[in-house]
Parts: structure tokens; C-alpha cells; sequence
């Protein structure tokens, strides 16, 4: 796969990926909106700028591998796949029906999804998995795994952070979707996350802020990740829940639903909008 280096080739191509995360949730008639919405330049940035890994070698022992923790995220994932080879086009919209393959929580087996998750909590710890396993086989290979900030409400995120510290796994890139809104409400009201950058540091991992809807900003930031070579790295991407689409950014109620035609139409109209100031 060719990478796309310049920025508003990407720009265009995350106008591109709202569009058909919004297509296919409206098809599918549920889903989570405003967390698929929020991730789109992180995986952009990965997927086509940054991992070694495209739709030749996604079984490749050497490739770099990357984790959706927060599964419920997956219509940007599938997007992104789909848009790269992994699978069709046009499987897109059978999301959520039965009998399909893209599910509302992506599920191993689909060409590209490394792990079955929606269980939140899990990712951090199978990326620490992936790593060791690398190490003991001589692999040299990044593991982004991206979670969302309510997410860090589990326990066991916590466990696994220690451990990639314990072992110094500085081929564990962490990633936090820093939306700052969760399923029941704004994150600092359901379970405060506190000094979160601190809270990281305290756990051993290098910390790295930054905006993750900015790809100069995101390109700066893993970079930074890249050198670090005594620890794992985190990346906390302050992002926007619903981005792109003014009736959804910031709103908890889109959370986990989908738009309907009227809304659908009305976004769409909001992205040509934004397409055409790139």
C-alpha cells in the first residue's frame, strides 16, 4: 500500500471515512456514533501513514499490530478496512445484521481485526501478550492498542499498565480516545480520572498529550513514542465525541445510537461542506 504522507490528502480521506462510518450506521439502524466518530484520525494516521501493515501482509508474523480495546468503536475500523483492501466495500452495509460478519463489536476472523472485543477493558492486556510473544520469537514490531477514556474505569487496564511497565514493554504503544464522555455521562461525573497524565506517569509508562483530531500534532506525538525505548508509551488523544458532525459533537445521548435518514442527510451536507475547505 502506497502511504499517504501529505495532510490534506488525509484530511480528505477522514471526511471520507465519516461518511461511511454515518452510511452504514443508518443502514444498520444502531451503533455507536459519537466513539467512532472521535477515532477517525487516529486510525487514519496509523493505518495510512504510520503501521507497517496493509491488506498483503495483515497475517505477516512482522507486522505491527493494532487493537481496538474499545470495540464499540468498530465502524470506524471497518471503514478504514474496507477502504484498504481488507475486505469490500460494499460488505459495509451489513453491519449489525445476521449472518454478517461486522458485528457491533469486531470479532477475530475478519481479514484485519487482530482481536474479538466489546468487553471493555481486555486490549491492554493482549497487547502486552502480543509483545512478549515477539520478543520471544525475535520479532521487532510496534503494538498500538487504542481505549477510550471510560473504558480506564476497569481494574484491569490498570493491571495490564503495570505489567507493561514490570517488563518494559516500549513495543506497546497505548492510545486513549480522550473524548471525555462516556455511556452514562461526562467521565469526571461517572468515576473522576483524576491527574490522568500524572496517573500514567505513576504507572511507569512515557506520556504524551496531544490533539487527535490535528495529523501534524499526531505525527509529533508518535514520533515521540517511537523513541522511547526503556518503557511503554501512552498517547492521550484529546478528542471530540461525535467530531465532524456539529448535532452529534459532544452529545452523550449519541453514544451508542444511530442517525436516521433526515439526520443522515443533514450530516452528509455538513461533511461536503468541510470537504470543500480542505
Amino acid at each position: 500500500m502506497n502511504k499517504i504522507i501529505n495532510i490534506k490528502d488525509l484530511k480528505k480521506k477522514a471526511v471520507d471515512i465519516r461518511r461511511n462510518i454515518l452510511i452504514m450506521l443508518e443502514k444498520a439502524g444502531s451503533g455507536h456514533t459519537g466513539g467512532s466518530l472521535s477515532i477517525v484520525e487516529i486510525l487514519i494516521f496509523l493505518y495510512y501513514y504510520k503501521m507497517n501493515l496493509d491488506c498483503s501482509n495483515y497475517t505477516c508474523s512482522s507486522r505491527d499490530r493494532f487493537i481496538l480495546s474499545k470495540g464499540h468503536g468498530c465502524p470506524a475500523l471497518y471503514a478504514v478496512l474496507a477502504d484498504l483492501g481488507f475486505f469490500s466495500k460494499e460488505e459495509l452495509m451489513t453491519l449489525r445484521q445476521i449472518g454478517s460478519r461486522l458485528q457491533g463489536h469486531p470479532q477475530f476472523g475478519v481479514p484485519g481485526i487482530e482481536i474479538s472485543s466489546g468487553s471493555l477493558g481486555q486490549g491492554l492486556s493482549i497487547a502486552n501478550g502480543f509483545a512478549l510473544s515477539n520478543r520471544m520469537d525475535k520479532i521487532s514490531a510496534r503494538i498500538y492498542c487504542l481505549m477510550g477514556d471510560g473504558e480506564t474505569n476497569e481494574g484491569q487496564v490498570w493491571e495490564a499498565a503495570m505489567t507493561s511497565a514490570h517488563y518494559n514493554l516500549h513495543e506497546v504503544c497505548g492510545i486513549i480516545d480522550y473524548n471525555k464522555l462516556q455511556i452514562d455521562g461526562m467521565c469526571c461525573e461517572v468515576k473522576s480520572l483524576g491527574e490522568y497524565h500524572k496517573k500514567w506517569e505513576s504507572f511507569g509508562w512515557h506520556v504524551i498529550e496531544t490533539d487527535g483530531h490535528d495529523f501534524e500534532q499526531l505525527k509529533k506525538a508518535f514520533l515521540e513514542a517511537d523513541s522511547i525505548k526503556d518503557k511503554p508509551q501512552i498517547v492521550i488523544a484529546h478528542t471530540t465525541k461525535g467530531k465532524g458532525i456539529s448535532f452529534v459533537e459532544n452529545k452523550v445521548e449519541w453514544h451508542g445510537i444511530s442517525p436516521n435518514k433526515e439526520q443522515l442527510k443533514k450530516a452528509l451536507a455538513e461533511l461536503d461542506a468541510i470537504e470543500k475547505f480542505i
